[in-house]
C-alpha cells in the first residue's frame, strides 16, 4: 500500500499523473535512488481497462525495472494478430516467435493488473512518495528548481461510463506547496501541465466515432473458443476490432453508422445486439461501454525549462497499433535515464534536450502508422474494400513483402533519426549507432542462461567482442567509467571461451563480466555493422547503442562522449 506523505517538501523529480507513464518514470527513478513525489487527482485506482496490448521494447523497460516476469504473468503471450473478413477467416495473420530484444513482440494484457502491479512496485522504494487525491493547482519555475503548489481534490471521475462523470468534494482545499528540481507532466491528454504551459497540439481530430465494449467471461463459462487471436474486423458494414485479454476479459470495438448516436449505442440492449454477432452475450458481464472518438496530435514542444511532458500530455496516438501507452513508457525510460544522469552531477542540462529530439520523430512514426491501419480497418466504401483485400492478397504471395507483412515489419523501428540522438554519428545506411541493441540469451562461466541486459544493468555498458573492453583503455576514462558505474563485459562465441593448461589466465579479470553469444545474435549483428573480433560496443543506460568503436578508435570515441555529457570529473565536483 502506498501511502500518503504529506511532510516531505523538497524532491528531485515532481511527476504530475500516476498512469503508465508516471508509473514507469516513478520506478525508474526511485530505482536510481531520487527523491520523487507523484501527484494523482483521483482519490482512487477504478481499474479499467483502455490499453490492452504492450510489445517487445517495452517489455524490456520493464525488466529495467524488474518487473517484467511478474508483469508477464498476467498476459497472454504471442498473440496473432490478425487481418479478417466479417465472416471471422483470416486475410493476413501478423506472427513473429522471434526476440530479438529478449521477450515476445506480442502481448495482450489487462490493464488494471498492470497498473496495479507497477503500483504495488513503488513500495520498494522509500525515496518515492505518492499523493492520491492531490491535484495541481500551478507551479512556477526558476534556474534552481520548480514550486509545485497542489490542494486535495475539488472533483473527480466516479465511472468510466463517461469522460464528463464527475463528483465534487466538499472539504478544505488544504492548499500546500512543494519544491523540486524537474517537474513531469504525464497527466493524459488534457494535460494541465501542458495547459499551464500553453502549450498546443497539433494533429487531426477523427470524426468517426467508436463503441468500446469490456466483457468478463461469467465464473464456469467457456464461450470464447472460436475467436482466439487478436482480430481486425474489415467488414464493411460494421468495421470491428476483437481483441482477448487474461482471465476471461475480453474487448470489442464497433464503429458507428451513420445514424447511430451515442445514446444509442451505448444503451444495453445496442451492446447486446452488437456483440451477439461474435460471443453469447448471456455467458458475459458487460464491465464497460463508451462511445469515444480519436485523436493524433502532437504537442508543439515538450520542454520549457525545468518542466516536461511525457506520453499522452506529449502525444496522442490512434489505438489501431495498440501503441498509445507504449509510446509513454518509451518516454519515460529515455527521460528517466538522462534526469538520473543529470541528478547525478553525471551529465549537463543539455543531455536532456535530446529526449524530445529522440522520442518526436518515433512517436510520430507511431501515430503515422496508427492512422493508416485505422484507414486499412475502417473502410466501409465496397470499392475501397476490394482495393484494400486485392492489395492484402498480393502482397501476401509477393516474395520478401508477404513474410514482411506477416512479421508485422511496417511496425516504426526503435531507431533514431540521423543526426536527432545522443551517440555517434551513424557512419552508415543501416549503422547501429542510435538503434535498440539486441538483447540474446547469454551463457554465463557458472552455466546459467540469462538475458544479456541482466549482466550489463542500466547504467553505461562497455561490451567487448572477445577481449576485455578495459584492454585499450586509458587510466584517465578508465577512471572516468568507474564514476559512472559503468559495466564491463566480454562476449565469446558459444563454446568458444579460452581454453588449455598454458597460456590461459585462470581467473576473471576483477570488474568483468565474460558470457557466451548462444545463436550468435550478439556477434551477427556487430558483424553485420563491419566490426569484429577486439571491437567494443558502447550502450547507453536505456540499451541503445552509442557507438562501437574499434580498439584503435575506442579511447577517442570515449574522450567525445565525456565532452558530449559535459560532466566534471569526481575530484572537481567535491572542490566545488
Amino acid at each position: 500500500m502506498i501511502k500518503n506523505d504529506t511532510q516531505q517538501t523538497q524532491y528531485d523529480v515532481a511527476i504530475v499523473g500516476l498512469g503508465p507513464t508516471g508509473l514507469i518514470l516513478a520506478n525508474v527513478l526511485g530505482q536510481a535512488g531520487h527523491r520523487v513525489v507523484v501527484l494523482e487527482r483521483e482519490p482512487k485506482f477504478y481499474g479499467n481497462a483502455r490499453a490492452v496490448y504492450t510489445d517487445d521494447e517495452c517489455m524490456r523497460v520493464y525488466q529495467s525495472i524488474g518487473l517484467a516476469d511478474e508483469l508477464q504473468k498476467d498476459m497472454l503471450v504471442d498473440v496473432p494478430f490478425q487481418m479478417v473478413m466479417g465472416d471471422g477467416s483470416a486475410m493476413v495473420s501478423a506472427r513473429d516467435l522471434s526476440q530479438p530484444y529478449g521477450w515476445p513482440l506480442y502481448n495482450l494484457f489487462y490493464q488494471p493488473y498492470m497498473e496495479s502491479a507497477l503500483t504495488d512496485a513503488l513500495v520498494r522504494f522509500s525515496n518515492v512518495s505518492v499523493m492520491r487525491g492531490r491535484e495541481l493547482v500551478d507551479f512556477k519555475q526558476d534556474v534552481e528548481c520548480v514550486e509545485v503548489s497542489h490542494q486535495a481534490t475539488q472533483s473527480f471521475r466516479y465511472s468510466d461510463e463517461s469522460d464528463d462523470s464527475r463528483t465534487d468534494i466538499k472539504g478544505e482545499p488544504d492548499l500546500q506547496t512543494l519544491t523540486a528540481r524537474f517537474l513531469v507532466g504525464a497527466d493524459g491528454g488534457r494535460s494541465v501541465v501542458r495547459t499551464a504551459l500553453k502549450i498546443e497540439m497539433t494533429g487531426r481530430n477523427f470524426p468517426e466515432p467508436w463503441l468500446v465494449v469490456d466483457l468478463k467471461l461469467k465464473d464456469g463459462e467457456d464461450a470464447l473458443r472460436h475467436i482466439p487471436y487478436f482480430n481486425f474486423y474489415c467488414d464493411p458494414d460494421c468495421p470491428a476490432v476483437s481483441c482477448p485479454q487474461p482471465d476471461g476479459y475480453h474487448r470489442f470495438e464497433f464503429m458507428l453508422q451513420a445514424g447511430q448516436t451515442k445514446e444509442y449505442m451505448e444503451r444495453p440492449s445496442t451492446v447486446r445486439e452488437m456483440i451477439s454477432k461474435y460471443v453469447d452475450p448471456n455467458k458475459f458481464e458487460v464491465k464497460r461501454k463508451l462511445v469515444y472518438t480519436f485523436n493524433a496530435l502532437m504537442a508543439q514542444k515538450w520542454r520549457d525549462g525545468r518542466v516536461f511532458l511525457a506520453g499522452d500530455a506529449a502525444h496522442m496516438t490512434p489505438q489501431f497499433m495498440g501503441q498509445g501507452m507504449s509510446s509513454g513508457v518509451r518516454d519515460a525510460h529515455n527521460l528517466g535515464w538522462k534526469l538520473s544522469m543529470v541528478l547525478n552531477g553525471l551529465a549537463d542540462d543539455g543531455l536532456l534536450d535530446t529526449y524530445e529530439s529522440e522520442r518526436r520523430d518515433h512517436a510520430q512514426a507511431m501515430i503515422d502508422i496508427s492512422v493508416l491501419m485505422k484507414d486499412m480497418v475502417s473502410m466501409s466504401n465496397p470499392a475501397a474494400t476490394t482495393l484494400r483485400n486485392t492489395l492484402v492478397k498480393t502482397t501476401l504471395v509477393t516474395p520478401g513483402a508477404g513474410e514482411w507483412l506477416k512479421r508485422g515489419g511496417f511496425k516504426p523501428k526503435p531507431t533514431f533519426k540521423k543526426g536527432r540522438y545522443f551517440g555517434e554519428t551513424r557512419r552508415r545506411f543501416n549503422g547501429p549507432e542510435g538503434k535498440l541493441s539486441p538483447q540474446p540469451q547469454v551463457r554465463l562461466i557458472t552455466g546459467k542462461r540469462v538475458k544479456l541486459d541482466e549482466v550489463t544493468g542500466n547504467k553505461f555498458a562497455l561490451i567487448g567482442l572477445g577481449v576485455d573492453p578495459r584492454d585499450t583503455l586509458h587510466a584517465e576514462l578508465h577512471g572516468w567509467l568507474e564514476q559512472l558505474d559503468a559495466s564491463f563485459t566480454t562476449v565469446f562465441p558459444y563454446c568458444g571461451r579460452p581454453q588449455g593448461n598454458t597460456g590461459v589466465c585462470r581467473e576473471t579479470n576483477p570488474g568483468l563480466v565474460e558470457v557466451e553469444d548462444l545463436n550468435g545474435e550478439w556477434i551477427q549483428w556487430m558483424q553485420k555493422a563491419g566490426y569484429s573480433t577486439g571491437s567494443v560496443v558502447i550502450l547507453r543506460p536505456d540499451k541503445y547503442c552509442y557507438a562501437i568503436a574499434s580498439p584503435s578508435e575506442l579511447n577517442v570515441v570515449l574522450k567525445r562522449l565525456r565532452k558530449k555529457l559535459n560532466a566534471q570529473d569526481q575530484s572537481q565536483r567535491t572542490a566545488a
